[in-house]
């Protein structure tokens, strides 16, 4: 586990928050699908997107909004408080399910892999792995369907 730094590879925030599991490209990775991967706890949106919202700063900042598919998270409020500020919440129907998009204020995004919630933890590691690897660029479909285990 380790703190938030500057531009960490991973996250794993413990402070007097909920662990968050979190991995990062580093910024001269390759750029492909997507940036990194996350792995939520549920898909109660208003608790897990204000938990990656503080886990996702210090790559794009002070985040101001989440995009995600409507059919992958539980009914979700249309705004959520985060550390003060207040984070819009926006689902649509057209995104890739198993991915999410962190805007900061100042317009930095990131895209995110989206584990699914209860992923056994050998396919769901593998999943936040392949997500943030150096030379990934690899879809979402691709790395969930490469990384199963059943």
């Amino acid at each position: 586990m380790i703190s938030a730094q500057s531009h960490p590879t991973s996250a794993a925030i413990v402070h007097d928050r909920p662990v968050v599991r979190l991995e990062m490209k580093v910024a001269d990775a390759a750029r492909g699908y997507v940036d990194g991967g996350w792995w939520p706890q549920s898909t109660d949106p208003a608790t897990e997107f204000s938990q990656l919202c503080v886990a996702v700063q210090p790559w794009v900042g002070a985040v101001s909004r989440v995009s995600y598919h409507l059919g992958t998270w539980g009914v979700a409020p249309r705004k959520i408080p985060v550390d003060g500020r207040v984070v819009r919440l926006e689902g649509f129907t057209t995104m890739q399910p198993q991915t999410v998009v962190v805007v900061g204020t100042d317009s930095r995004r990131v895209s995110l892999l989206v584990v699914p919630p209860g992923t056994p933890e050998t396919a769901g590691s593998a999943q936040l792995r392949s997500a943030a690897g150096f030379y990934s660029i690899a879809s979402v479909d691709s790395i969930l369907k490469a990384t199963q285990r059943d």
